[in-house]
């Protein structure tokens, strides 16, 4: 790690006049040794300790943040992954035969049935002759190039591979035809940007296209301007609270309740991904942001009162509120409850849950605070390759 970060939490640490034993005392996930490492430039504080240390000295978390806070893919999944980015190079087998747009139309709806459902192996299996297919076809092919390389985009993502995923949805982006497509190729480049922990370049980016993407008039707005800007203002207020700053992050969650209210039901947010948004996708956002804010109570309060989503139950954004469920549990020392959230994840989705350090950190949360582990704990902690 730089010693930068290091230089700059010390400085902010001086001016708020805090000893380092008063600002560890202050922070519930950052011990005093801990703290003293992270000044010496000897120990890399993942975000949400970074978010607790900038809470405490009144800081935007991205004053003490430089680099990225993100676990990349491990040798497995860069294995699983590798001929799909040799197709993303032109490197994938010649085609038997002419395809068409419909053609690669119908891959792409049956590699979104893959994707709402986890099975990422079969969509490593199928995507480089989807992609190889999407660059030969003439019909349609800006239109159905952009989305495979959003789909693409979207996997390389949550298998770790972020990199490989931003230059392809910057391709995507470029590729598009319509404001739309363009949208949610960013709309998943905010995603990359949010997960890599790049709080400054995610902000700057998710309201710049914000901006662009806004509806002239949102009386005569369509559903799919509605909800790809609402959505993209749902990453605003989740990057907001990140970095500590509420109130932006509310006015960014009205905006997209206000578009959620305007459609009043859960609809996709585009043709390349499974991601929806709506009432519940807003709702399930602002229980992450309690989450993320150590406001475990209203967590679970948002996640009582909002009904089960139907469009995509089992889709990623549902698992991740899922693990914000288990989160809340965990903070509020109810490890039984966070571990049967995280064994319902799991048993639903285990291609998804072994890619999230979500997971990871919630159940090491939970170990530290045992004094034992159950049977079920250790083999949770096994299956998403947690090192015990």
């Amino acid at each position: 790690m730089s010693l930068d970060r290091g230089e700059r939490l010390k400085n902010a640490r001086k001016r708020a006049g805090l000893t380092q034993l008063e600002l560890a005392e202050r922070c519930p996930d950052v011990s005093l040794s801990q703290l003293r490492r992270i000044e010496r430039g000897e120990y890399e504080p993942r975000l949400y300790a970074l978010r607790q240390l900038a809470v405490a000295l009144r800081v935007r978390t991205a004053d003490l943040a430089e680099g990225q806070d993100a676990e990349y893919a491990d040798a497995e999944t860069e294995a699983l992954w590798e001929p799909v980015r040799r197709a993303l190079v032109g490197h994938a087998e010649a085609a038997d035969s002419t395809v068409s747009g419909a053609d690669v139309r119908t891959d792409l709806e049956n590699l979104r049935g893959m994707l709402g459902t986890h099975r990422y192996g079969e969509v490593a299996a199928l995507l480089p002759m989807v992609l190889r297919d999407a660059d030969d076809v003439e019909e349609q092919g800006r239109t159905v190039r952009s989305r495979v390389l959003n789909l693409t985009g979207w996997m390389l993502t949550q298998c770790r591979q972020f990199d490989t995923a931003e230059a392809t949805l910057n391709r995507a982006i470029d590729a598009a035809e319509d404001r739309i497509d363009a949208a949610a190729a960013a709309n998943t480049l905010a995603w990359v940007m949010l997960r890599q922990g790049r709080i400054a370049d995610a902000r700057e980016f998710a309201i710049r296209w914000a901006d662009e993407i806004e509806p002239p008039r949102f009386s005569r707005a369509t559903t799919a301007e509605l909800s790809t800007w609402g959505r993209m203002w749902l990453y605003v207020a989740n990057i907001s609270v990140r970095n500590n700053e509420d109130g932006e992050a509310e006015d960014a969650m009205n905006l997209a309740r206000a578009a959620a209210a305007r459609i009043g039901r859960e609809v996709y947010t585009d043709a390349s991904t499974v991601r929806t948004f709506g009432p519940i996708t807003v709702a399930h956002i602002a229980a992450e942001g309690h989450a993320i804010a150590g406001r475990p109570e209203m967590t679970l309060s948002i996640a009582e009162r909002t009904p089960p989503a139907t469009l995509q139950p089992v889709a990623s954004s549902r698992l991740r509120h899922r693990l914000d469920v288990a989160h809340a549990h965990a903070q509020l020392g109810q490890f039984p409850e966070a571990i049967a959230e995280m064994q319902t994840v799991r048993n639903v989705a285990p291609e998804w849950l072994v890619q999230q350090q979500y997971g990871r950190d919630i159940l090491t949360k939970v170990i530290i605070k045992r004094r034992t582990l159950t049977p079920e704990t250790r083999e949770l902690a096994n299956q998403i390759r947690l090192e015990l």
